[in-house]
Parts: C-alpha cells; sequence; structure tokens
C-alpha cells in the first residue's frame, strides 16, 4: 500500500490519511469521511474509501 496515493482527488486525500483516521476510530465509511473529507465532494471514491476501510478493518 502507498500511503501517498491519492484516493479522492476532489479533497487530496490519501491511502494514508484514511489509514490514520481507521487507526484513530473511524470504522465507518461515514466516520472516515468525517475524518478525512473523502468522497464528500463528487463522491466518486467511496467505492475506493470503502474497499481500503474493508482492508484495514
Amino acid at each position: 500500500m502507498d500511503p501517498n496515493e491519492t484516493v479522492c482527488f476532489c479533497n487530496d486525500v490519501t491511502r494514508g490519511m484514511i489509514k490514520d483516521a481507521i487507526e484513530s476510530g473511524a470504522k465507518t465509511l461515514e466516520e472516515v469521511q468525517e475524518a478525512t473529507g473523502a468522497g464528500n465532494a463528487c463522491g466518486g471514491c467511496l467505492d475506493d474509501v470503502q474497499a481500503i476501510i474493508d482492508e484495514l478493518s
């Protein structure tokens, strides 16, 4: 996993930022969105964000 890979281009959220949010207690897509801003613009990355949550949880 490349922590610098951008997952959400609208809000410039990387895999590493999502991982940090999960390690800080975010357990659901909504919690990761709140912590990182990922998926809060166009929503095109939500499936990718969920896949990362599933992978790391």
